[in-house]
C-alpha cells in the first residue's frame, strides 16, 4: 500500500519555507501532491497556471512529487487521490 500526502496552500508564491518542507515531506512518503488551492475570496498575486508553473520548476527532480489546482475542501482532495497524511508546515 502506497504512502500518499498532500500538501495544500496557495504558494503565492512558493517560498523557501515551502521548498523545505516539499523536500522533507517528499522522503517521508511515497507520493506527495502538491495542491495548490484556488478561491474565490482570495486575490493572489500570480494566477494557479504560473503558482503551478513555479512549484514544478523546484519539484521538477522529484520523481514522486506531483502538483495539482484544486477548489473546495482540502479533505475532499485527500480523499480523491487517496491520501492518508495532509502536510502543513507552523509559522510562528
Amino acid at each position: 500500500m502506497s504512502k500518499i500526502a498532500v500538501y495544500p496552500g496557495t504558494f503565492d508564491p512558493v517560498t523557501l519555507g515551502h521548498q523545505d518542507l516539499i523536500q522533507r515531506a517528499a522522503g517521508l512518503f511515497d507520493s506527495l501532491i502538491i495542491g495548490v488551492a484556488v478561491s474565490a475570496r482570495k486575490v493572489p498575486h500570480y494566477d494557479a497556471k504560473q503558482r503551478v508553473a513555479m512549484i514544478e520548476a523546484v519539484v521538477s527532480d522529484m520523481t514522486n512529487v506531483s502538483v495539482q489546482v484544486y477548489e473546495g475542501l482540502t479533505i475532499d482532495l485527500a480523499r480523491q487521490v487517496g491520501a492518508k497524511a495532509i502536510v502543513r508546515g507552523l509559522r510562528a
